[in-house]
């Protein structure tokens, strides 16, 4: 199987060999599920608390004294019996973890099958180069219209090596598009966009990280 590589005008210019680290690839779904939930969920803030019987503002005597009035005992108006008393087994933020461990081979595996799989789905866009100057956004959105055609719409990621950060400028305002450094690259990047745009460069780099 044969890579294409895209000049900016949408030509094909050359081919490259499918990556070796790809090589024999079997998607696992499973696995895909499970790591790109983990993702998920470590990026996940609690943000729902709720305030206990400590925390609620309220008096501190007894409302009524304990015998003799012929209701029932009550100790505080902070009590969860009470309107605006605290909350019993309420969600607290400082407690809530939703952090999930998945170990390096995991991650590395599932990243190497996602990839496969939009290589073999012809959904990896490889550009002999982005630009050598300042990209302009106009330049670059032409340069994605050209290479995606009809799918300039779907959702696309480019990602990027340590000399081509001057293009992260130019993408501000076109839409359904992410851009991210090669060194941040995993799976819920991949999974949340259609096309990946990456240059020649950085797919060399991307091979050696494979391996």
């Amino acid at each position: 199987m044969k890579l294409a590589v895209y000049n900016q005008k949408g030509e094909i210019i050359a081919e490259l060999d499918y990556p070796k680290a790809l090589a024999g690839i079997v998607f696992n779904s499973d696995l895909v599920h499970q790591v790109y939930t983990s993702f998920l969920s470590n990026e996940r803030k609690p943000v729902a608390h709720t305030k206990d019987r400590s925390e609620v503002s309220g008096g501190g005597r007894k409302p009524w004294v304990q015998k003799g009035t012929g209701r029932a005992r009550q100790g505080s108006i902070r009590s969860p019996l009470w309107k605006g008393g605290g909350v019993v087994f309420g969600p607290r933020s400082r407690e809530e973890n939703f952090s999930k461990k998945i170990n390096k081979k995991m991650k590395q595996a599932s990243l190497k099958m996602v990839l496969s799989k939009k290589m073999q789905d012809e959904e990896v866009k490889i550009l002999d180069s982005f630009s050598t100057s300042e990209i302009k956004t106009k330049q670059l959105y032409q340069i994605l219209k050209n290479v995606l055609k009809n799918d300039l719409n779907k959702t696309k990621l480019i990602i990027l090596n340590e000399k081509e950060q001057n293009i992260k400028r130019a993408v501000r305002n076109i839409p359904n598009l992410e851009v991210i450094a090669l060194k941040d690259l995993n799976i819920k990047y991949l999974l949340n966009n259609k096309f990946v745009l990456l240059s020649q460069d950085s797919f060399n780099q991307l091979e050696k990280k494979l391996a």
